[in-house]
């Protein structure tokens, strides 16, 4: 009994699991990418002739030159003139001057501007409520860690990755001094002014404090600051940030939705064409019923003329008989020659009926005829209209070419840092988009590869002339991968738009190494359906 029971339960267990589909997880890339605009903040004292570090904390970037912090890393400033802050990239070959230009004690927030031209890549903001229960990362520099490093305060002022750790939202506990999130992701020393991201790598809030338990040691419960104080703040700062609200789905999410969207698509497909080979064949059906009609009715009245001209010859011909028996000669060859004439009419009336093979012959025929007619009247129409209809049908470019206007679909795109907004497209037929930039052709279609100089992303753009489909994917990295992507880009020149398919196909060959540098899934994947622009 007791192994049927087992049996029963292991049975229910694997029905279970196979029925039930765990949700995918965001990509934890997006994390890594976010990391790119977490810094150091340090302070450093300048008395005149020795320059000393006395403390540090995390910020992120909300613009390519501001950073947030928490107000307790930089409060010391305001009070000593000897101090001045730092802000060190996780990235790159030293830290930035920066200077304080917002401070708000009340909700434990600041705002440095970094010095002259030096940028960091910005994050995006989540207004959005965090749901109780909802996974989060913190990312920033505690402390703990660069002492178990071993790392000295001279080494704090170089670039280091952030350190990230995951915990969970418990929602309804804010501190009393400003509205905060309580979670489980664990922080130290050092991560004050970090953000705190969902599983999209969006800030939903900014790290600032922790509990302390009876005897004096962290707990594994900490506070950040929420979005409602951040969004607060900066709007008194006159920053604009950029947001994002949309939920968060992985990637394989937006893979098994389209999967199943092609399936669909295809099965339609199929069903529309059996639809239309059922019509067609229906119609094939009554062509050759009505030709068979027409064939048989003809044969019956060609054999029914043959047999009253034969009767009529024979009348004819018995006349001639008669009026030749009475030596009336001129009117028996009258009657002899009528005769001869019905004989002749009635051999044609019986050897001109149609055959019974000329009926899928008439049948193509009347198919062939119905077809052009209803072409005909779609192109030309009637009067003005029609004419230029069909000027139109004579000059129209290919499908899904031509200017276009590209609109954003939201259920089937992930965005985490891109504005949505529907972008314009010219596509010509040879590849070459917006004028000015050739795709490449290959086995998956036309596409692009664009590394740029200075941002830390590459795109890869897509176009499906047949669905007209406009597809970017985002992958956000950091700056050793960009520098080798950069230098396989170095190594070919992309043709000039218009080249032809062998060029188009040639630079799908050297795209290739830049596609195997990428990693396996987009960060972002804005997904556009495009139709005709309105003509001015």
């Amino acid at each position: 009994m007791t192994v049927r029971l087992r049996l029963a339960f292991a049975a229910l267990f694997a029905l279970l699991c196979g029925g039930w589909v765990a949700p995918a997880l965001a990509d934890p890339t997006d994390i890594s990418a976010a990391a790119r605009g977490v810094v150091r903040v340090v302070i450093v004292q300048n008395d005149g002739s020795n320059v000393s570090l006395i403390g540090h904390g995390s910020g992120f970037a909300v613009a390519p030159n501001l950073v947030v912090t928490n107000a307790h890393v930089v409060e010391e400033l305001r009070n000593d003139d000897t101090l001045m802050v730092g802000v060190v990239p996780p990235e790159g070959k030293s830290g930035v001057v920066a200077h304080l230009i917002a401070f708000s004690p009340g909700n434990d927030l600041a705002l440095l501007r970094l010095d002259g031209k030096a940028t960091v890549p910005f994050v995006t903001l989540n207004p959005a409520p965090v749901e109780d229960g909802s996974e989060v990362y913190a990312v920033g520099y505690p402390g703990n860690v660069d002492m178990a490093q071993g790392l000295s305060l001279s080494d704090l002022v170089d670039p280091q990755a952030p350190v990230k750790t995951r915990g969970m939202v418990s929602a309804g506990r804010s501190s009393r001094s400003f509205d905060t999130l309580l979670h489980t992701a664990p922080i130290g020393a050092g991560n004050s002014g970090g953000p705190l991201l969902d599983s999209c790598g969006r800030v939903v809030g900014v790290n600032s404090f922790g509990t302390v338990s009876q005897n004096g040691t962290d707990s594994s419960f900490f506070f950040a600051i929420s979005m409602r104080e951040l969004g607060s703040f900066l709007r008194q700062s006159q920053v604009t940030a950029h947001v994002s609200s949309q939920p968060c789905r992985s990637i394989a999410d937006f893979d098994r939705a389209e999967g199943e969207r092609s399936a669909g698509d295809a099965a339609r497909a199929t069903a529309a064409a059996q639809a239309k080979a059922q019509a067609d064949q229906h119609t094939a059906d009554l062509a050759r019923r009505e030709a068979e009609i027409d064939i048989l009715a003809e044969r019956d009245n060609g054999l029914a003329l043959a047999a009253l001209l034969l009767v009529a010859t024979l009348a004819a011909g018995g006349s001639a008989l008669l009026f030749e028996q009475r030596d009336q000669r001129r009117k028996s060859r009258i009657a002899a020659a009528l005769a001869a004439a019905l004989l002749l009419g009635s051999l044609v009336a019986w050897f001109s009926r149609p055959s019974l093979a000329q009926i899928d012959e008439r049948a193509d025929n009347a198919l062939a005829e119905a077809t052009k007619g209803k072409a005909s009247a779609s192109a030309t129409g009637s009067g003005p209209a029609g004419s230029e209809s069909a000027a139109a049908s004579a000059n129209a470019e290919p499908a899904g070419t031509g200017a276009m206007r590209c609109i954003f679909q939201p259920d089937r795109s992930r965005v985490t840092v891109s504005e949505i907004t529907d972008v314009p497209l010219d596509f010509e037929a040879g590849g070459c988009v917006n004028k000015r930039t050739q795709y490449s052709l290959g086995s998956s279609g036309w596409s692009r590869v664009l590394v740029p100089r200075q941002d830390l992303s590459v795109s890869l753009n897509t176009y499906d002339p047949a669905t007209r489909t406009y597809k970017v994917e985002h992958f956000l990295l950091g700056l050793a991968a960009m520098d080798k992507l950069r230098a396989t880009r170095d190594r070919f020149t992309a043709p000039q738009c218009g080249a032809g398919e062998a060029a188009a196909r040639k630079l799908d060959q050297n795209e290739a190494a830049l596609r195997q540098l990428l990693p396996p899934e987009p960060n972002e994947r804005l997904t556009y359906h495009c139709d005709a622009a309105a003509k001015p």
